[in-house]
């Protein structure tokens, strides 16, 4: 006899191994079939018990959205139906306001709300740091500061009734965040070296948390580079928000941006209604996927 399907939420992915967690609580490990890997963590999946806590997966059903991160070669798939980004800044490890835009494009492409999070606020460098932020604020990007390690209370309101994802490079304090809102996850978190002014991985797969019965969490591995070969120059120039306002006002409907007359783009960066930062930050992902 045929064992039935059974639904089920992927609540952490290693490779080609998930932790799937079934309707009434049980968590079982599956595998898919074949060489089929590009299921992620928060899809929802039929699987079938193979074993008490062993399972394959026969069916992925639809997503909402996906965040993943592409090059040349391969995709990198973060998490599924998520309706927020939590993109984890902190003054210290200096971040890299490259992979900032480049999450922010990503979000905007998948249409999922963004969301940035200053972390370790009581560093005597974050009102330097806030500085940096006050651009992507002024874009309609919230920022919100916190300590993880002090309270991180102040991030619950903005989870609440999300499906959120946390990203950004490592060293940030995505961990130590993780341990403040879910005690019972005992993310393991590493001292930044200094040395290097970078953080070393401590999370080695995406995994889910339930903050309640309507908001959950999830955490990724820290980010070193964050490709977007798999956007097109349409969908990148949408990805700005502040270009959308003079898409299609150029004098040449293949109008790239960069050095061509009557650029509607130019125009609005001469006169300050653009960001050369994030002029530059669209140029530089444009060359990379031309």
């Amino acid at each position: 006899m045929n064992a039935p399907l059974l639904h089920g939420l992927i609540i952490a992915a290693f490779g080609k191994r998930y932790d799937v967690e079934l309707t009434d609580g049980r968590q079982i490990s599956c595998v898919t079939r074949g060489k089929k890997g590009d299921l992620a963590c928060g899809d929802h999946v039929e699987i079938k018990l193979t074993a008490d806590n062993e399972g394959v997966v026969e069916t992925q059903l639809p997503r909402s959205s996906l965040l993943y991160r592409s090059n040349d070669f391969r995709k990198k798939y973060l998490a599924a139906n998520v309706t927020q980004v939590v993109i984890v800044l902190a003054a210290v490890p200096s971040f890299y306001e490259d992979l900032l835009n480049r999450c922010l494009v990503a979000a905007e492409a998948a249409g999922i709300k963004a969301l940035i999070l200053l972390n370790k606020s009581d560093l005597p460098e974050t009102p330097a740091a806030l500085e940096k932020l006050a651009l992507y604020q002024s874009l309609g990007y919230p920022v919100q500061t916190l300590s993880a390690l002090e309270d991180a209370s102040a991030l619950r309101p903005r989870l609440q009734g999300h499906t959120s994802v946390l990203v950004g490079q490592s060293g940030m304090g995505k961990s130590t965040l993780v341990n403040a809102l879910v005690p019972e996850a005992k993310s393991r978190t590493q001292e930044v070296s200094d040395v290097l002014d970078s953080g070393k991985h401590t999370t080695t797969s995406a995994r889910l948390y339930h903050l309640d019965q309507d908001s959950h969490l999830i955490d990724s591995p820290g980010l070193q580079e964050f490709g977007l070969n798999h956007l097109t120059p349409d969908e990148m120039e949408m990805a700005f928000i502040e270009f959308r306002p003079f898409l299609g006002k150029c004098r040449f409907n293949n109008c790239r941006h960069l050095q061509e007359p009557d650029c509607a783009i130019l125009n609005a960066v001469k006169s300050g209604k653009i960001s050369t930062i994030r002029l530059q930050a669209y140029q530089k992902l444009l060359s990379e996927i031309a």
